[in-house]
């Protein structure tokens, strides 16, 4: 059975990052694997033995309150670190890293990515594209947020910015670790991004399951995916 947690959906879902755990089921059980969704609310324990976590988007209010009920028993840290797959995207990214500042105070991450965020010079909203070393496919999205993150040496970026602006002026978006045993993405992409690019979510479950998946034929995604390709200057 895999476990896929879908974390504080009722305030982390304000970009419709939710449809994720949608794909990541559907691709699944399209090749034979069972698996479930379990929705977890910021008011309930998180378990440490689920397969695949997913945190997305949300307002300023949210997402402190998010971290404050993630905090509590640190349980996805201590998933993560044992190997369980983390995809958390925009306020669910800066969340997970060391740090993020609002223009009212900084606040302490979960710390499972070397990355802080701080304000940015404007808002960044618009179609994003990325090339991203781990997939041959360029990835696309739509960003959404005024903060820039910053990566230490213990974070590789996920990708190299093609259109829009990830994480900022770097010309990256997001944040992967270095560690072998971790499993852990951040990425300002929205879509849902794993709707967008039906590859990465294959990787997702190749990461989770630790086994190559095969070949899927699902015209409809693949349609999809390489029309919003289509659009990249």
């Amino acid at each position: 059975m895999l476990e896929i947690i879908r974390l504080h959906n009722e305030l982390m879902g304000t970009y419709g990052d939710r449809g994720n755990a949608d794909v990541l089921r559907y691709r699944a059980k399209a090749r034979g694997i069972t698996a479930k969704i379990t929705d977890i609310s910021y008011k309930e324990a998180i378990p440490s033995d689920g397969d695949i976590y997913l945190l997305g988007g949300a307002e300023d209010a949210a997402q402190l309150l998010s971290l404050q009920a993630l905090r509590k028993g640190s349980m996805l840290s201590k998933a993560a670190h044992k190997g369980a797959t983390v995809l958390a995207i925009c306020a669910g990214f800066q969340l997970i890293g060391e740090s993020y500042e609002t223009r009212e105070a900084t606040h302490t991450g979960l710390g499972l990515l070397d990355v802080k965020t701080a304000p940015g010079t404007q808002r960044y909203v618009g179609d994003i594209a990325i090339k991203s070393s781990l997939l041959e496919s360029p990835l696309t999205g739509f960003e959404n947020h005024s903060s820039q993150s910053i990566l230490g040496s213990d974070s590789l970026p996920f990708g190299k910015v093609l259109q829009g602006h990830g994480n900022g002026e770097s010309g990256f978006d997001g944040a992967m670790s270095v560690a072998k045993r971790e499993n852990i993405f951040g990425t300002y992409l929205h879509g849902p991004i794993l709707a967008r690019n039906p590859e990465f979510a294959d990787l997702l479950l190749e990461r989770a399951t630790q086994s190559q998946l095969p070949a899927l034929d699902d015209e409809l995604a693949d349609l999809y995916a390489n029309w919003r390709r289509s659009f990249i200057k």
